[in-house]
């Protein structure tokens, strides 16, 4: 079993001085912790897989396609492959659970 505390992987991201840290990866999911400070800007292209977000904690808004939407802790985000996406107006620290089907493919 692979088990996984958020607070740790929090911990783990920030010691890696990058925006995103995969902790998990299997030949149909990949899951990893994105975070965007406030007032940031989400650099992010289209995927190639879908891809589902959790807001774990913070304030800001998603536009997915032409379509807005304010995302906080709690919300959850279906993002088709191959579909324009970023975060933005980012009003409090995002920490963001990124799942991935299939696995995001390594750059």
């Amino acid at each position: 079993m692979d088990a996984f505390e958020i607070s740790q992987l929090i911990i783990e991201q920030q010691k890696s001085g990058k925006s995103y840290l995969e902790f998990l990866r299997v030949p149909a999911l990949s899951v990893g912790l994105y975070t965007l400070p406030a007032g940031g800007i989400d650099p992010q292209q289209p995927h190639t897989e879908d891809e589902v977000y959790y807001i774990v904690e913070g304030r800001g808004f998603i536009r997915v396609g032409e379509e807005d939407r304010a995302v906080e802790a709690g919300t959850i985000v279906f993002v088709a492959a191959n579909v324009e996406h970023r975060f933005h107006t980012i009003s409090q620290d995002l920490k963001i659970l990124v799942f991935f089907a299939p696995a995001e493919r390594e750059t």
